[in-house]
């Protein structure tokens, strides 16, 4: 095996390994809040109204 095929393998096994945590992001299910509205984690809060402190 030469220099040539070992490149090879590596550029094929990261484009695989892209290619497999591109495909788990998309079918991975998103959160819903209370409200029903998308959000991706709780730096969405940020722009919610607070309470009286």
């Amino acid at each position: 095996m030469n220099q040539s095929d070992m490149l090879f393998l590596v550029l094929i096994s990261i484009g695989l390994a892209s290619l497999t945590l591109i495909t788990i992001q998309l079918l991975k299910p998103r959160k819903r809040d209370n409200r029903g509205e998308w959000y991706e984690g709780p730096w969405d809060d940020d722009d919610r109204p607070r309470g009286k402190r």
